[in-house]
Order: C-alpha cells, then sequence, then structure tokens
C-alpha cells in the first residue's frame, strides 16, 4: 500500500513539475508518503516546502515556476517579465514580483526576489497565465510591461524602459492601441508618448 502512494508522489511531481505538501492533501495523500519519497530518493527537496523528481531539467523560467507556486497571487514583471517575453538580453539574478500593496513580502529561500508592491488596475491589468514546469505562472503582457518600465523607470532605469519600447514596436509584439491603453493604466502617457510617436 505505501509502495503505490509513494508511486503517486513521484507520478505527481512528476506531472506537475514542482510539488508542495498542500498538493498531496489535495489527492488525499498523506505527507508521511512524501517523506518516504525522499529517503528512498525519488523526491529532492528544492526549497522550503518544494519538491521535484531529482535529475528534472533546469530552465531559465525555473526559478519564476519556484516563486509562483509559492507566492500564486504575484505577478511576475519588470526585467523578469521582459526577459520572460524575450524583450531584452539581460538576464536578471533576482525574480522580479509584483504583490499588492498590503500583501506581506514572500520569503523564498533560493531564489532572489525584488519586490514592486502595485495597487489597482496597475495590479490585476495585463496578467497573462503560463504554464512552467506545469505551475500557472502569472506575468505581465508585453505592452503592460513595457508601460511598467516608464512607471517604475527610477528602478530600473530610462534606458532599459526605452530599449523595451523599441524591441516591442520594431518586432511588433504589441500594438499601438495596446501600448497606450497601458501607459493610461500606468499613468505614464504623457512620459512614453513622446518616445513611442519617434519611434513610429
Amino acid at each position: 500500500m505505501s509502495s503505490s502512494r509513494v508511486f503517486q508522489v513521484v507520478n505527481l511531481a512528476r506531472r506537475q513539475g514542482l510539488l508542495r505538501p498542500r498538493d498531496l492533501e489535495v489527492k488525499g495523500i498523506a505527507r508521511q508518503y512524501l517523506v518516504l519519497a525522499m529517503r528512498q530518493g525519488l523526491i529532492e527537496r528544492l526549497a522550503r516546502g518544494l519538491y521535484r523528481t531529482p535529475g528534472t531539467i533546469a530552465t531559465e523560467h525555473q526559478s519564476l515556476a519556484q516563486v509562483c507556486k509559492k507566492t500564486p497571487t504575484g505577478v511576475v514583471c519588470l526585467l523578469s517579465a521582459l526577459r520572460f517575453h524575450d524583450l531584452t538580453t539581460q538576464n536578471p539574478h533576482e525574480v522580479w514580483l509584483a504583490i499588492d500593496q498590503k500583501a506581506s513580502s514572500p520569503r523564498i529561500g533560493t531564489v532572489a526576489l525584488h519586490i514592486i508592491r502595485f495597487s489597482g488596475a496597475s495590479l490585476t491589468q495585463g496578467v497573462e497565465t503560463h504554464e512552467v514546469h506545469g505551475v500557472p505562472v502569472r506575468v505581465y503582457g508585453i505592452a503592460k510591461t513595457v508601460a511598467d518600465c516608464f512607471k517604475c523607470r527610477n528602478k530600473i532605469g530610462l534606458n532599459v524602459a526605452i530599449e523595451a519600447l523599441r524591441d516591442c514596436v520594431q518586432q511588433r509584439k504589441a500594438s499601438v492601441d495596446e501600448l497606450v491603453r497601458f501607459a493610461r493604466i500606468c499613468r505614464v502617457e504623457r512620459v512614453m508618448s513622446p518616445y513611442l510617436e519617434a519611434m513610429l
């Protein structure tokens, strides 16, 4: 009986990519079988409360999956979102995550986080969900990310925002209407418009 439960734990980890103890509870599997699977070398601990099967190939976006598994209400933003959408050559060493103004800051032992606090439409609009390692990863869409870069230009640099806008326009990754809409939502239309007009 215990071996079939261990097998279920391993299968779940393979299917989902990353596993949390609460994922087992949903399936009616006691946590002791996760411990048994670890003792047998079938599951490894990645971080506190986060597990995977050994030999799982790490990808560039694995840290995003780890963060979103532990913080399902957060949204990948700014430099991490630019990287996700292939709009920058920079590879940030930390995950940029947007959370609500009043939310407590998450802590994920193995991943460095850069927390940005948004509220209202700036937090909720433009969110897309992509699956990475079987984990739903919430990330801002391209037009929203570009607008966010102008909104947070003092944190990431105006040159990064301009480069993101230029690449977005040249590669036609978002329409002008989308860019203007999110510039309004982020209240940076006046700042962003001259650069956008110069690129059209």
